[in-house]
């Protein structure tokens, strides 16, 4: 019966975003559940950690996802004083709401925050793309999974190494559910858009016949290594175009350096816009999980510049390269581009329904009540 909410599952789900991957896990999770649960009550959360317009308003506008509920407008800040701000404006929420389950996804500071304070006050959580691991520590990020992970009811994994990392931390395997990549969901629903828009023909870039570049993280862009990063692929550009969509702050950055203008620098684009210069590069060179993802699913040569990566199901596919934090690795995209390359293969759940599978769960198999700490969810 329309509005009628299956016996068991959630009559009231919070869901929290603040940054631009968030929204692109998140947008079909949102509208499998508004589909399965129409009667329910669905709680939009964007806590404002990503607050420029190319960094959040355009992913929620072209994803569709329904106009928040609350935005908490918490901005830029250190780790301690973001992660603080998004506890104490997201408490009241929670309160207010009396949510049966509050959704998060992937590794932000906001994944953290949010989880922390549904913990504390009872209430059950699930975490998207859950159990990766770079095993390093020093991330942010991987202090932020470890914590979001080991307090989640429902743990929404990707991957196989996910359940094993899980697994070998501890985690009770009932709490674990192969769910595949939301991720993957919106870039299938999306393909027919982009591969419409010819956005590298709008750049002056010929199809196939450019590298795309997106750094972001702190330890290459707040240091001296950007300048090497600039260097290198002034030389490459000699040969290949290159095409530099850049994050605000890594902008900011460039800003201090002298840039050589071989290299095409942009500001950051829409997702439609960029999933249109991924399908249509030669190659991506990146520091970013999500991108390490999209190319996979659409065949396109990864390089990873980074020292390690919780996304190795992407090398096994024969799609992703890891680079080393080392600039001088950029020389090696080239040669390899030349190499001959076996046929990507796309990992189990990568389909575009990860979301329905996600839905399953959760309306399938319900968590512990808000406030029993005794109990979590088990599987039939």
């Amino acid at each position: 019966m329309a509005g009628e909410v299956k016996s068991g599952a959630p009559t009231r789900l919070l869901y929290a975003m603040g940054a631009r991957p968030n929204f692109v896990k998140m947008a079909p999770v949102i509208a499998a559940l508004r589909r399965r649960l129409p009667g329910a009550r669905h709680v939009i959360v964007h806590t404002g950690q990503h607050y420029d317009r190319m960094m959040s308003e355009i992913f929620m506008e072209e994803l569709e996802v329904p106009t928040p509920d609350y935005v908490l407008g918490v901005g830029s800040a250190s780790h301690a004083v973001q992660t603080a701000r998004v506890m104490e404006r997201i408490e009241p929420v929670i309160e207010a709401e009396q949510p049966e389950l509050v959704i998060v996804p992937g590794d932000v500071n906001s994944t953290l925050a949010v989880a922390l304070v549904a913990v504390k006050l009872g209430v059950p959580l699930a975490h998207l793309e859950a159990g990766l691991r770079s095993f390093d520590r020093t991330m942010p990020e991987e202090i932020n999974r470890i914590v979001a992970d080991e307090f989640s009811d429902y743990l929404l994994i990707h991957s196989d190494e996910a359940r094993d990392n899980l697994e070998a931390e501890g985690i009770e395997p009932q709490r674990i559910h192969f769910v595949g990549n939301t991720m993957i969901d919106s870039l299938v629903a999306m393909e027919g858009r982009f591969r419409e828009l010819g956005a590298a023909s709008r750049l002056g870039l010929t199809p196939g016949n450019y590298l795309l570049v997106t750094l972001h993280r702190p330890m290459l862009v707040d240091g001296p290594l950007l300048g090497r990063v600039l260097d290198e692929l002034s030389v490459l550009a000699r040969e290949l175009p290159v095409v530099f969509p850049a994050h605000p702050r890594t902008l900011k950055m460039m800003s201090e350096i002298e840039v050589d203008p071989r290299l095409l620098v942009t500001e950051p684009v829409g997702y439609l816009d960029f999933l249109s210069l991924q399908a249509d590069a030669a190659a991506v060179l990146t520091d970013s999980g999500g991108v390490q993802e999209e190319t996979t699913y659409l065949g396109i040569p990864c390089f990873t510049l980074r020292a390690n990566t919780e996304r190795p199901v992407t090398i096994r596919a024969g799609t992703n390269t890891l680079l080393g934090l080392d600039p001088a690795r950029i020389a090696d995209i080239l040669p390899a581009l030349s190499s001959a390359h076996r046929a990507p293969e796309r990992p189990p759940g990568w389909d575009g329904r990860a979301a329905e599978r996600v839905a399953d769960v959760i309306c399938e198999k319900p968590a512990r009540l808000p406030g029993d700490a005794s109990g979590l969810a088990i599987e039939a």
